[in-house]
């Protein structure tokens, strides 16, 4: 994985941008902290930071080759999990190295834009075609790799991370109402494509483009299609476990040690055990890591979100997969304080704590290796959240996860709130989405919500935790692979009927049919439980002094935000869930840290 930037104009000559790349770089270093390097044109600056997995010698970048009096130069976020196939597609090329940089170059220099259709991977990158004066960007179709740009005047600016674009002097740290909106009716998810800062934007998953002299044109060349089926239940079973298996087995391929997350849970334990399987081939073993709370053998009470401890699961699956397992401990001081270094990783406000305690994992496992497995994902496609499940809250006319508005909007600063409708902006955001989920005429009312939920939470809520595992992890030069992530897995999935999916009235049941050899029963079986956080009592004291001590000093906050509702929060009088399941009072509050420090490290202006 890398980090990756460019400047494009084909009015001015990019060779005069040498000092603010090589800021961006400097931004985009965590990112990238093997390799660096800097390309420049007349007409582009391409800038790349590098995390070697694969060829670490020959996959340097920026990338140039030639066809002919044709020169193309790349700059490549991601991997590749079908290099083999397109290599033997392009048989006769004269390949020069194993890295995956080179297989998406050349494939980009055989088919055009139309490269994108050939890949399997998780991917952000730029081409500069000099001789048709062109950049083409192209994103995966899942939205894994992130890759934000503004366009200024004759210029195109693009980077991996808010932070670096922030770098340019043309992007400057402004937010505007509709980024307050963002903040504080929708953060820590993102309207699709937005980049929170005002004139800022990101490429949208499935979707690529071009830059050139007559401007920015990108298009979707991917999305979820609705398709009959006929398959028996048996089938279906077959297909979804030929496909996670094949998915994880080809995320393993690397020249650096692979380890893997490992909850407990149903997604992180079934990616453990076949990663055991194929690793025990090669006389190998499997490094497992999970995190856990100080005190919360004290403090944990059971809930309809969280019924049950990790912990005895996690011993259970350490014990059942003979692997090498590290417990990484987050004390509450450690955790308050990882709250800022969450912000500066993702750019933006984000989860709070679940972010936080995500990076401090992250950079204990980096200690022991650079690739890791996780099981993100697998909740969106095999209806795995309490509202696929819960009838009534299925059929809410909103997101499912996000039902605060009327709490939110109160948190809205005076100007802001005269011009904002808070309610429309939420609603109007979720009807777009949800009427793009594509549907038969044969759907029944149930199937065509379920389509609807599907699209909903793949580009919401499943985005959200995307951002939040890239950001946290590559904080820490950590590539973190998502298996269930797999364009061919979502599309499969998309078409497969919910009571195949609702198999014995299970959340994911069929998921845990198609695998039940992989596991043992108890965890096979066991009730869907949410990513851990602390219930120290301690972590709420210590958000709640945090941000008094903020309000008692002038504050930036206070432009978007009614300091009379933050000293409501802090008198803790109510208890509304912020973001699902996972933002409660504590990280409500810590959210509002977060934003505070946002504001402050990047100097944002409110226009």
């Amino acid at each position: 994985m890398c980090g990756i930037a460019g400047i494009v104009s084909f009015r001015d000559d990019m060779r005069g941008e040498m000092k603010v790349c090589e800021s961006m770089q400097h931004a985009l270093r965590r990112r990238g902290p093997d390799q660096r390097g800097i390309a420049m044109y007349p007409e582009a600056a391409l800038v790349h930071t590098r995390l070697a997995v694969i060829d670490a010698e020959g996959g340097r970048q920026p990338m140039t080759l030639r066809q002919g009096e044709r020169e193309y130069t790349i700059v490549y976020n991601g991997e590749l999990y079908n290099s083999g196939d397109i290599r033997r597609e392009l048989a006769g090329e004269p390949f020069l190295t194993r890295s995956d940089t080179e297989t998406v170059l050349r494939s980009y220099m055989k088919w055009g834009g139309e490269c994108v259709e050939h890949f399997n991977g998780i991917y952000a990158f730029a081409v500069y075609d000099k001789a048709e004066h062109r950049v083409f960007l192209a994103r995966d179709r899942i939205g894994v790799k992130p890759l934000f740009y503004a366009e200024t005047g004759s210029r195109l600016i693009f980077a991996s991370e808010l932070p670096a674009l922030l770098c340019h002097p043309d992007v400057p740290a402004e937010i505007d109402a509709e980024g307050a909106a963002e903040l504080l009716l929708i953060a820590p998810g993102r309207t699709p494509g937005c980049g929170v800062f005002r004139n800022v934007r990101e490429v949208k998953p499935g979707w690529c483009g071009t830059y050139d002299a007559s401007g920015l044109h990108l298009h979707e060349y991917w999305r979820l299609r609705a398709q009959e089926t006929e398959e028996s239940f048996e089938e279906t079973a077959e297909k979804v476990h030929d496909l996670v298996l094949d998915s994880i087995k080809r995320q393993l391929v690397s020249d650096v040690p692979v380890c893997t997350f490992l909850s407990g849970g149903l997604d992180s334990s079934l990616i453990s055990s076949v990663t055991v399987s194929e690793l025990k081939k090669e006389g190998k073993q499997l490094t497992t890591f999970s995190v856990h709370y100080a005190g919360n053998e004290k403090y944990f009470r059971s809930s309809r979100f969280q019924p049950e401890s990790d912990d005895a699961y996690i011993t259970r699956m350490a014990e059942y997969l003979g692997s090498d397992h590290h417990r990484v401990t987050v004390e509450v001081p450690e955790l308050t304080d990882a709250l800022y270094e969450a912000v500066e990783a993702r750019g933006l406000p984000g989860m709070a704590d679940v972010d936080a305690s995500l990076l401090l994992l992250c950079r204990e496992i980096k200690k022991y290796g650079t690739v890791a497995l996780s099981g993100e994902c697998a909740d969106e496609f095999f209806g795995g959240y309490p509202w696929y499940r819960d009838k009534d809250i299925r059929m809410t006319d909103g997101f499912p996860w996000a039902q605060s508005t009327a709490y939110r909007k109160r948190f809205l600063a005076g100007d802001i709130a005269a011009v904002t409708d808070a309610e429309d902006y939420v609603y109007s955001r979720y009807r777009e989405t949800a009427d793009y989920a594509e549907k038969l005429t044969s759907d029944s009312e149930t199937e065509g919500r379920m389509r609807e939920m599907m699209q909903l939470n793949v580009s919401w809520f499943m985005q959200t935790l995307l951002d939040r595992k890239d950001r946290m992890s590559m904080y820490s030069g950590l590539e973190v692979r998502v298996p269930f992530c797999d364009h061919r897995i979502a599309e499969y999935l998309y078409n497969v009927r919910w009571e195949y999916k609702d198999w014995q009235g299970r959340e994911k049941g069929l998921l845990r049919h198609a695998m039940r050899e992989w596991l043992p029963e108890e965890v096979l079986w066991r009730k869907k439980s949410p990513y851990p956080k602390t219930h120290d009592p301690a972590f709420l004291a210590a958000v709640t002094e945090r941000l008094r001590e903020i309000l008692s000093a002038p504050t930036p906050l206070t432009d978007i935000v009614r300091r009379e509702e933050l000293e409501k929060l802090l008198r803790h009088e109510e208890k509304v869930q912020w973001y699902g399941q996972l933002m409660n009072l504590p990280q409500t509050i810590a959210f509002f840290i977060q934003l505070d420090c946002w504001m402050k490290r990047f100097r944002v202006r409110l226009v």
